[in-house]
């Protein structure tokens, strides 16, 4: 069954193995909002931690951090916000990046981008 799994949620099931391993507490996995959907949201210390996962076979397109658009950015943004109100939380907060990269011989590669991006807040986040 295991190799059914995609190659985005393998990644995601690394990037959560590997945020554990650092001390994470792991509160949600694609949590959604809306169109929006954040990939893992952790708790590090006081802070919360929104995560997007992107994971690559190849580097063809690039690396998979750049895969993370301004437009992705805007609606992680949006649903973090969606999150704090729905459970009250007032914190400080982080948005991260989780690239990883498999190797034909099936070896993971991890790259953790902490601030990865920062919201602006003149930016509209609007769905429409």
């Amino acid at each position: 069954m295991r190799k059914n799994i995609s190659l985005g949620k393998r990644g995601e099931e690394k990037a959560v193995d590997f945020l554990k391993e650092k001390g994470y507490e792991i509160l949600e996995q694609n949590w959604r909002s809306g169109r929006a959907e954040i990939d893992v949201i952790a708790k590090s210390g006081s802070c919360i931690v929104f995560v997007e996962v992107k994971t690559r076979t190849n580097y063809a397109f690039g690396f998979p951090e750049e895969s993370v658009s301004e437009h992705k950015q805007k609606m992680m943004i949006k649903a973090a916000g969606d999150y704090l109100y729905k459970h009250a939380l007032e914190c400080s907060i982080r948005y991260d990046i989780i690239a990883l990269y498999v190797s034909k011989d099936g070896t993971w590669y991890i790259k953790h981008f902490e601030d990865a991006f920062f919201p602006n807040p003149a930016d509209d986040v609007s769905e429409g």
